[in-house]
C-alpha cells in the first residue's frame, strides 16, 4: 500500500516472475498498454490506454502501471476517462483525425483533433477540481511527416499552444512536463495525463533553452511544456521527467550517432536532477533511482543505446525500450523518467 498521496509507476511484462500483479486493483490508477496492436484488457473499470509503440527486445507487450493509494474513483467526462483519489487524477483521451468535420476553418485534421482532445481535458479538470496539470503524454501519427505544407509536429504545437491560451493556462512557468512521440499512420491521437489538486514545481534544464522559448526556426508556436515537474507530497517527493533528448541550447547535437545522443541525453537528465534537488529543499534525486522509458527511432539502435544506458545507470535500473518516432527528424532517442527523492544526508 502506498502512502495516501504517493504516486508510483512500474512496468509489468506478462509472464515475468516477481512482477506486479494486475489482479490487484485497489491502488491502480491506470494501465498503459504498450504494444503494436490493442488487445482486450479486463481492468474493473480502470482506464486502459493503448499506445501503439511496440516494445523492443523481443517483448510483444508491456503494461505501464500507475499506482496511488485508495480509495480510488473511476469516471468519464465527455471523451476523457479518469481515475482519482483526493490528490491525483489520471486521465486519458483519444481522438481520430478521421472524425474531423469537412469545414475546419483553415485548421488541419491533426489540429482539430488536438484542440478537441485538449478542450476535453481542460473541461474534465474543471469539473473534477484538479486544476494543476503535472505531466502529459502525447502520441500522434507520423509526427515528422509534412502535410498541408507543414510538419505535423508543428501543427500539433500550434494547436496545443492555442488550447492552453484559450483555456487561460498559457503561463510559461506553469506549463506541465510532457512528451510528444510519433506512431504509425493508422493510430489516433492519444493523450494521457496526471493532474493534481495542488500545484507542482516546473523544472527547467540550465543546459537547454526552455522549450516554450524556442526561436521561430522550430515553428511559429513553441512546444508547450516544462523539462520536468516536481511534485511534493506529505509522504514523499516525485519527479516527472519530460521526454529528454540530445539537445544543447535549442539545437540537436550528435546527429546520426545514437551512442553520443544517448550520452548527451543522460547528461541532460543529470542536469535536471541537480536542478530538482536545488528546488526540493532537503531532498536529493539520484539518476540510478529513477524508472526509465526509452523511445528509439530505429530498432537497429537498441543494443548500442542499451549498452550506453547500462554503463551510465547500472545493471538494475528499470528500463523499457519502445519503438517510436522522436519529435525532431534528426533525433534518434528520447528518454523520460519518474523517480522519488530521498532525504539529503
Amino acid at each position: 500500500m502506498y502512502p495516501d498521496d504517493a504516486l508510483a509507476v512500474e512496468y509489468y511484462r506478462p509472464g515475468q516472475q516477481g512482477g506486479c500483479a494486475l489482479r490487484e486493483w485497489h491502488d491502480v490508477l491506470a494501465l498503459v498498454h504498450l504494444s503494436a496492436s490493442a488487445a482486450p484488457v479486463a481492468a474493473a473499470g480502470i482506464p486502459v490506454v493503448h499506445v501503439a509503440a511496440p516494445p523492443l527486445g523481443g517483448e510483444a507487450e508491456v503494461f505501464e502501471v500507475w499506482r496511488s493509494a485508495g480509495p480510488l474513483r473511476c469516471g468519464a467526462d465527455g471523451r476523457v476517462r479518469h481515475r482519482s483519489n483526493h490528490s491525483v487524477l489520471f486521465g486519458c483521451v483519444r481522438v481520430c483525425e478521421q472524425e474531423a468535420p469537412a469545414d475546419l476553418a483553415g485548421a488541419t485534421p491533426l489540429q482539430w483533433a488536438t484542440a478537441t482532445a485538449y478542450q476535453a481535458i481542460f473541461d474534465c479538470l474543471r469539473t473534477r477540481r484538479f486544476p494543476h496539470l503535472w505531466r502529459m503524454w502525447n502520441y500522434l501519427p507520423e509526427i515528422n511527416r509534412e502535410t498541408e505544407g507543414t510538419e505535423r509536429y508543428r501543427q500539433f504545437n500550434a494547436a496545443r499552444q492555442q488550447a492552453f491560451v484559450e483555456a487561460g493556462r498559457y503561463v510559461a512557468i506553469r506549463v506541465p512536463a510532457a512528451c510528444a512521440l510519433g506512431l504509425t499512420p493508422a493510430s489516433p491521437l492519444v493523450v494521457y495525463f496526471l493532474a493534481g489538486a495542488e500545484a507542482g514545481t516546473p523544472i527547467e534544464n540550465p543546459r537547454q533553452v526552455a522549450a516554450y522559448e524556442y526561436p521561430r526556426e522550430y515553428g511559429a508556436a513553441s512546444p508547450t511544456f516544462a523539462r520536468a515537474m516536481l511534485r511534493r507530497g506529505t509522504k514523499g517527493t516525485t519527479l516527472l521527467v519530460s521526454g529528454t533528448s540530445s539537445i544543447v541550447g535549442h539545437r540537436t547535437v550528435h546527429a546520426g550517432d545514437v551512442v553520443a545522443q544517448t550520452r548527451e541525453t543522460v547528461a541532460n537528465i543529470r542536469a535536471l536532477l541537480a536542478e530538482a534537488t536545488r528546488h526540493a529543499a532537503g531532498v536529493e534525486f539520484a539518476i540510478e533511482q529513477l524508472t526509465y522509458k526509452v523511445y528509439l527511432r530505429y530498432e537497429r539502435d537498441l543494443d548500442a543505446c542499451a549498452a550506453e544506458l547500462r554503463r551510465a545507470l547500472g545493471p538494475l535500473v528499470p528500463i523499457v525500450f519502445l519503438r517510436a518516432e522522436v519529435c525532431r527528424a534528426d533525433l534518434l532517442v528520447e528518454i523520460e523518467a519518474v523517480g522519488h527523492g530521498r532525504r539529503a544526508q
